[in-house]
């Protein structure tokens, strides 16, 4: 049951979280998914993440290049456009102000 509720939660919040993780630079798949695991946010897995990474990429929010490796397979590399800069400050606005919602009603039960 945890996990299908931590699931949902994800689902609301996963794609600012992606973004997220590109704030400092280029990041792969495998990076990104355990920058969220070592958060907190539990294993995310390539069946999961590469959706939200392709649909990023179609809405602009990042750019990608696929980079062949010395050894092993290749890897395909993500960064922040302006406009997934742009989306990520305001959609982070928004969704701390639903944060602090959410945390207000859950420690006063709705009274103020």
């Amino acid at each position: 049951m945890a996990a299908d509720r931590r699931s949902s939660w994800l689902k609301g919040v996963l794609d600012l979280l992606v973004l997220s993780c590109l704030t400092e630079g280029e990041s792969y798949g495998y990076e990104i998914s355990k920058a969220l695991a070592e958060a907190g946010l539990g294993e995310i897995k390539g069946g999961t993440l590469y959706p939200v990474l392709n649909r990023l990429e179609e809405a602009g929010l990042v750019e990608a290049e696929f980079r062949a490796a010395e050894r092993g397979p290749g890897r395909r590399y993500y960064r922040l456009t302006e406009q997934g800069r742009s989306h990520l400050a305001t959609e982070s606005g928004a969704w701390l102000t639903f944060h602090t919602a959410v945390q207000t009603m859950l420690k006063t039960g709705g009274t103020r």
